[in-house]
C-alpha cells in the first residue's frame, strides 16, 4: 500500500467525487496529520511558530466554525505508538470530526471563513490523510 500525504486534493477526480452527495446521514472524517517542523506561510511572513503551533491556531478556529455547519470535533490525540503494521513515518496527530453529511463538509471548506483560517492549516501541515467514514451497523 502506497500512502501519499497531501495538504490539498491534487486529483481532479477526487475533487469531483467530493462534490457528490455521499452517504446518507452523518460522516466522520478521520484526519491523520503530519506537521512541518517550522510553520511556513504562503504569504512569506516570518514566524517562530512550529507547524503544530500553526495548525493549533487553525484547529481552535475551525472547531468553532464547524459547529456553524452542524458538525463537531469528536476526538483529537497525539500519535504515540504504532502497535500493528509498518509505515515509514508515523503521523503526528489524529483528529476526528463529525459532519451531518458530506455536503456540510464541502460547504464549510468552501466558505470565506474557512479560507481565511485555512492559511494556518497550510502553514502547519506537511501532509495529511482525510478518511471519510460512517458508523458501522455493528457499532454499540
Amino acid at each position: 500500500m502506497e500512502v501519499t500525504n497531501e495538504v490539498m486534493p491534487t486529483s481532479r477526480d477526487r475533487v469531483g467525487e467530493m462534490m457528490e452527495p455521499g452517504p446518507d446521514g452523518p460522516i466522520f472524517m478521520v484526519n491523520l496529520l503530519k506537521f512541518k517542523e517550522r510553520a511556513e506561510y504562503e504569504d512569506g511572513r516570518t514566524t517562530d511558530l512550529s507547524g503544530r503551533d500553526a495548525y493549533r491556531i487553525y484547529g481552535q478556529q475551525v472547531s468553532k466554525l464547524i459547529r456553524d455547519f452542524g458538525g463537531e470535533i469528536t476526538f483529537t490525540g497525539d500519535v504515540t505508538f504504532l502497535a500493528l503494521g509498518q509505515v515509514e513515518d508515523l503521523w503526528d496527530e489524529v483528529a476526528i470530526a463529525k459532519y451531518p453529511n458530506r455536503g456540510a463538509l464541502l460547504e464549510m471548506s468552501s466558505s470565506p471563513e474557512w479560507q481565511e483560517i485555512g492559511v494556518h492549516r497550510a502553514a502547519g501541515l506537511s501532509g495529511q490523510l482525510n478518511i471519510e467514514t460512517v458508523a458501522s451497523p455493528f457499532a454499540p
